[in-house]
């Protein structure tokens, strides 16, 4: 059965955001065709939706910031990235990390005490992936009694001006191997960070449906936790994953535009 023929059930989403609502680029990037206007056809609707993301090169309020420039409508409360549950994770359990992250993302860890480290924290940190840093990463976790590896997400690539980068999950995969720790994963494709979306809407798992490009990350990650899990072709999609072998999404859609119209035809 297609998936928008159990339309009704969908009380609201959770929306990938590279890939899905833009395609990063110079200047800010560009708007993916269409995803402006299926965003404000949502919301006109009545329909709750929260911006799932793994983004870590950036603050919330700079990555709403950009969204916004580029004709989004949407609020920071809406946008849910791994920092805030993982700056709760070192805060409970009085860790202090030793940053793997790009520069830029450091203000939204403030107030986090990073005195005499006892775990490292790695995120997209791009260009901060640096030899040194990740060597200085991997001595501070193997001269721990209780080494502590936290991952911002467990990506292996994403799109960003029309070419393919490693993703912090190829790293982290890495700094595993290197030390033989396991690497404790905050942002998706993990429950915690989809069951807390659909908390903050209000709904139960079956109510969602999550839309992504990442068939692992966003799909697999979502049925995992009990949503359905819907696949664009824009982003980083390959052909290769309407054949993935573990993951099955619910749908696919050329993009989020024509995702939204077949729901509001037909819930």
């Amino acid at each position: 059965m297609a998936w928008y023929k159990n339309a009704s059930k969908v009380k609201g989403f959770l929306c990938d955001i590279s890939g899905v609502l833009f395609d990063a680029g110079p200047g800010g990037g560009s708007a993916i065709k269409g995803s402006v206007e299926a965003i404000k056809r949502l919301k006109d609707a009545g329909v709750p939706i929260r911006f799932l993301t793994n983004e870590t090169t950036c603050t919330r309020e700079a990555l709403v910031t950009q969204l916004r420039a580029l004709g989004f409508e949407m609020e920071t409360s809406q946008v849910i990235t791994p920092i805030p549950a993982a700056v709760k994770v070192l805060k409970e359990r009085n860790l202090r990390p030793f940053y793997v992250v790009h520069k830029d993302a450091l203000p939204d860890f403030a107030g986090v005490d990073t005195s005499n480290p006892n775990c490292v924290v790695m995120g997209d940190a791009q260009e901060y992936f640096t030899y040194e840093r990740l060597n200085e990463a991997l001595g501070i976790l193997m001269n721990l009694e209780n080494p502590v590896l936290l991952a911002l997400g467990k990506g292996r690539y994403y799109k960003s001006h029309g070419t393919l980068f490693l993703d912090v999950g190829a790293f982290m995969k890495a700094m595993e191997y290197a030390t033989g720790i396991e690497a404790e994963v905050v942002g998706k494709p993990s429950k915690t960070m989809f069951l807390t979306a659909v908390k903050d809407l209000g709904l139960d798992p079956d109510d969602a449906l999550m839309i992504g490009d990442d068939i692992v990350n966003d799909v697999g990650g979502a049925q995992a936790a009990g949503l359905r899990g819907l696949q664009v072709r824009t982003g980083k999609f390959r052909p290769s994953d309407e054949t993935h072998p573990p993951v099955k999404p619910d749908g696919y859609v050329d993009n989020l535009a024509e995702a939204v119209d077949l729901y509001l035809k037909h819930r």
